[in-house]
């Protein structure tokens, strides 16, 4: 959606996605370095607060994970199913094109080529094509399935016979480890504890990759203000944006140019 004052300035993240990636960054920053500290043993908070701090973060994460983000995801498209698991291929699952885009970005590293765009907006349908760099796309299926499987084995850690709505969950799940913990000499509960503790080290790496790698580069700044803050986009910043024209007969040249910096982006000549 296109703001009526700047035609060039869109909406990136609703509300919602803005509420849900706030709430997702706190909780998993809380429970990382809760989590550490109940394990560890570090002194800067006592082992009842920082549990306490701990399980109030995991139903809120977990919300946000299974509820509030699959809600965005599939009521920002309009249509019917088919629609949206389009809109849901497109934008989160990492396909051919995001492969040529990781391609191109593993180039451009060893000084061959220019950075892709990863940001693609449409002004035929007014919508993103896709707004996600491609190695997001890979993290995401690889933080869903750590997230399912740290709130497995959370199950078994915080109760041992923890049960919901009078279904023995953990009773389960240590069976179900007993069928696998053996084979690494060790007991189910043993399994599951190394388990969580190797996938919070994951979510620890998943941070730095994210924050520290990806978005180092400056020209990535302007999205935290829109993911925490603003919303919107302006797209007469062509760094690793791309326009998609209307007239698909007449589409845009494009050149390289270089900022002060030398950094190589993308123009839409007209």
């Amino acid at each position: 959606m296109k703001s009526k004052d700047n035609p060039m300035v869109v909406e990136r993240y609703t509300v919602l996605d803005r509420t849900a990636h706030t709430i997702h960054a706190v909780a998993m920053l809380v429970l990382i370095i809760t989590g550490l500290k109940i394990y560890a043993g570090w002194d800067f908070m006592s082992f009842h607060t920082a549990r306490a701090l701990h399980m109030i973060m995991v139903p809120a994460l977990l919300a946000v994970n299974w509820i509030l983000i699959p809600y965005n995801i599939f009521s920002a498209s309009e249509g019917g199913v088919m629609e949206k698991l389009a809109h849901f291929m497109d934008h989160y699952v990492f396909g051919p094109e995001d492969a040529k885009r990781m391609k191109a970005i593993i180039l451009n590293f060893f000084g061959k080529g220019e950075y892709p765009a990863f940001t693609i907006y449409d002004e035929v349908s007014g919508h993103y094509k896709t707004k996600l760099h491609p190695i997001m796309k890979i993290l995401i299926v690889l933080e869903g399935t750590a997230i399912f499987l740290i709130a497995v084995s959370g199950v078994v850690l915080y109760k041992l016979d923890w049960s919901l709505f009078g279904l023995p969950l953990a009773s389960w799940i240590l069976s179900a480890g007993d069928l696998i913990a053996p084979s690494f000499g060790m007991s189910s509960l043993q399994l599951l504890r190394l388990s969580h503790l190797l996938l919070t080290y994951w979510f620890v790496f998943e941070l730095v990759v994210h924050v520290g790698i990806l978005e180092f580069d400056p020209h990535v700044w302007k999205y935290y203000k829109a993911i925490f803050w603003s919303g919107k986009e302006d797209l007469s910043d062509s760094h690793y944006v791309e326009i998609v024209k209307p007239n698909p007969k007449h589409l845009p040249d494009r050149e390289l140019w270089h900022d002060s910096s030398d950094t190589p982006s993308e123009v839409v000549k007209d």
